[in-house]
């Protein structure tokens, strides 16, 4: 057990990111390597999930690109996360929000809360 929790810590990141939640839309800077180049992609969407504790914690963000939901699940402890941005924080009553796979147009629009 004591293996297992040094070579956690010895991946971690410690890097600090706001906290969000679940109806959240945030933009999160995403390093990506193509080749031997290596650049960093913006990703905005709204946070659909969050699951996992401590360093095993990821969230599901989906962001509609043309007419196609996608949706991509990022662990928070990831040395490829440059940065979170939230955007707007969203009225939301429900943990997961997969109802919005569902849905379409206006009706899957999230209200702002008035911070």
């Amino acid at each position: 057990m004591d293996l297992i929790k040094i070579a956690e810590e010895a991946f971690a990141t410690k890097k600090e990111h706001p906290a969000f939640k679940s109806g959240d839309t945030i933009t999160v800077s995403y390093r990506i390597k193509e080749g031997n180049k290596e650049r960093i992609q913006q990703y905005r969407g709204v946070v659909i999930s969050i699951s996992g504790s401590g360093d095993k914690k990821r969230f599901t963000v989906r962001k509609m690109s043309d007419s196609i939901g996608v949706e991509r699940i990022f662990p928070l402890e990831s040395p490829f996360i440059e940065s979170i941005v939230i955007n707007k924080v969203g009225k939301v009553r429900r943990a997961k929000l997969y109802y919005l796979r569902a849905l379409t147009g206006k009706k899957a629009r999230i209200k702002e809360k008035r911070v």
